[in-house]
């Protein structure tokens, strides 16, 4: 008898412990990235009363034989945050506070204020970091968004597409700054038709430029790029003349690209600056094209098709993109992109054996093995879903239904010591 009662006090103990575990998991049902725990039962070693071992052995309770964490995926919900991120596959998201590093599901990340990605704890995601031009390094740290920039670039190519109309009557005065014979060069004359572009210097300055389309002969034009003086505002410069040929048909025949155009924008910049414009393929070019895949001119209204120009200001982080390779590219105002970093997963050989350390944190453990580091979406790591948080895979019904089934164990347990207790009091009823 007295051997029962031990018996239902271990299993008042394990069915209490399943509880507290089922409580575990019903108060983190909303924790995002939580992984709910299940509980693994044992007899305990049975004792030989007499006789041969298997037939004569008696039960001794129940003990817990393990508590581990299911790692089975959640589902997805979407947020308003970039920085929100959730891993479809069986990796992990590492963090560190500078002397270590930790495992995590939870995808909630903000910046703080040092430009750092960091999880509500504070710890710092961890990632391969990228170099100034955008190219991933094989270095793992802290990703900083912070201190990013996009750096000036100077204009060296302009790509033009236009027609120039043929119809345009020769025009036999010299091009002139100084159409009204004031002595100042702000008034131009004596052109056909004129488009303006913007250039950008060394240090990221706009500069607009005036190019002026002159037809000097049949199927012959010379183009002359105008801008203001840099040392006299108000007065302007003729950078220099480009010369262009058409076939009989309109095609292009030479433009003369080879020959840059120099810009002087002053002394606190690269002066001269260098620029090509180019307008197309000509057939008399080597190698040759069909003329007729940039500027044209045919008997038609004068018209800019395109135009592109390599250069730009600089320019300051504006918002991040996270691909799902987890590649995190920097959209800046200058309206540049570039790569910043690529998250770094890992995963374990065995991930039930990590150590919990409270705030959705996992730490590495003797029997979970090293953890294998890659980049998103490699080597069965998953991939990153910016946008989105994985959530609680806690499934409330069979957690209820745990309960019902643990509560129902203790209530037996728990009526084996009374009857039991009865049993002892009729013994000692015995001697009256």
């Amino acid at each position: 008898m007295l051997t029962a009662l031990y018996s239902a006090i271990s299993g008042l103990n394990a069915n209490g412990l399943s509880l507290s575990v089922i409580g575990d998991n019903v108060a983190n049902m909303n924790t995002v990235g939580f992984k709910a725990s299940r509980v693994s039962f044992g007899d305990v070693l049975s004792q030989t009363i007499t006789g041969v071992a298997g037939d004569s052995q008696v039960g001794r309770g129940v003990l817990v034989t393990d508590v581990s964490p299911l790692f089975t995926q959640g589902s997805f919900e979407t947020t308003a945050s970039g920085l929100d991120m959730a891993i479809d596959g069986d990796g992990f998201f590492i963090v560190s506070d500078g002397l270590g590093r930790y495992y995590t599901r939870a995808g909630q990340f903000t910046l703080n204020d040092e430009g750092k990605i960091v999880n509500p704890d504070g710890l710092a995601l961890q990632g391969y970091v990228a170099d100034a031009s955008g190219n991933i390094t094989g270095t793992i740290g802290d990703i900083t968004v912070s201190s990013q920039a996009s750096a000036a670039n100077a204009t060296s190519k302009v790509n033009l597409t236009i027609n120039l109309d043929a119809r345009a009557p020769i025009v036999t005065a010299g091009f002139t700054l100084d159409g009204n014979g004031d002595g100042t060069n702000d008034d131009p004359a004596n052109f056909s038709y004129s488009t303006q572009l913007t250039i950008y210097d060394s240090q990221g300055a706009a500069h607009d430029i005036t190019a002026y389309y002159v037809k000097t002969a049949d199927n012959a034009w010379d183009v002359h790029y105008v801008f203001e003086d840099p040392a006299n505002p108000g007065q302007y410069l003729d950078a220099g003349t480009q010369s262009i040929t058409f076939g009989t048909d309109g095609e292009l025949v030479d433009d003369n690209s080879a020959t840059a155009i120099s810009f002087n924008f002053g002394t606190a910049v690269t002066s001269p600056q260098n620029v090509t414009f180019n307008y197309g393929t000509g057939t008399g070019e080597t190698p040759a094209g069909t003329g007729l895949d940039g500027t044209t001119q045919f008997a038609s209204e004068f018209a800019v098709m395109d135009l592109i120009q390599d250069g730009y200001a600089s320019g300051s982080l504006k918002n991040l993109n996270i691909e799902q390779d987890g590649t995190i590219t920097g959209i800046f105002t200058n309206g540049q992109t570039r790569v910043i970093g690529r998250v770094a997963l890992a995963k374990f050989v065995a991930p039930t054996e990590l150590t919990k350390l409270g705030g959705n944190l996992y730490a590495q453990s003797y029997n979970s093995g090293q953890p294998i580091v890659s980049a998103a979406g490699s080597g069965g790591l998953g991939r990153v879903l910016s946008n989105t948080l994985e959530l609680s895979n806690v499934d409330l019904a069979e957690e209820f239904i745990r309960m019902i089934s643990s509560q129902r164990g203790f209530q037996a347990n728990s009526r084996i010591i009374t009857t039991t207790d009865d049993l002892l009091q009729e013994l000692v009823n015995l001697k009256r």
